[in-house]
């Protein structure tokens, strides 16, 4: 089985916390409150303050080529930088850039209107004085908070960040907290 669903904001990829609620603060959302088919788990990862397309399946097998860098799974994302990015902005992303675990591999990137999303709660924060632009952004690889990284390193900080495919399955007509069956075709 394999399941598309649009993780909302500020929901963890997994179905307890584990962390729990320590030092009074409220436990976080799970997966658990999505009504998911049973003993599935996330082929993967989205942050919890990030937004968009998690793959969720029964199948080991499935989840390891969903995952493993050596099967090139695109992934595309729209990012939504502070700035207005310039052409050596741009051409670092494509190229790839250096992180503190190594350098990436190049990127896919353009720049696009602003794409019709759902309102995000809380929303981000509006500021009349700095610019924001929307970037169409695809890695094949998949390091913990990469593409906020990515854009960080080039001078362009992640204001809201939504991952709208892998590979062939797109986020098309999912909600937030919405999921569908997907063929495995």
């Amino acid at each position: 089985m394999l399941v598309a669903f649009n993780k909302p904001f500020n929901v963890l990829c997994q179905f307890t916390d584990r962390s729990g609620s320590q030092g009074g603060s409220p436990a976080r959302r799970t997966l658990a409150g999505f009504g998911l088919p049973a003993d599935i788990y996330p082929a993967g990862r989205l942050d919890y303050d990030s937004e968009g397309l998690l793959l969720l399946t029964d199948d080991g097998r499935l989840a390891h080529r969903l995952t493993d860098p050596r099967h090139k799974q695109p992934k595309t994302y729209w990012v939504q930088v502070e700035g207005d990015p310039d052409d050596a902005q741009l051409r670092a992303l494509r190229d790839g850039v250096v992180l503190k675990d190594g350098p990436t591999r190049p990127a896919r990137i353009r720049r696009i209107e602003t794409p019709p999303l759902w309102p995000r709660d809380p929303p981000v924060r509006f500021r009349k004085t700095v610019p924001d632009t929307w970037l169409e952004l695809t890695i094949g690889e998949g390091r913990n908070r990469q593409v906020r990284r990515m854009t960080a390193a080039v001078g362009l900080p992640t204001l809201r960040l939504v991952r709208v495919a892998i590979g062939a399955v797109r986020l098309d007509g999912l909600a937030p907290g919405q999921w569908r069956l997907q063929p495995r075709g």
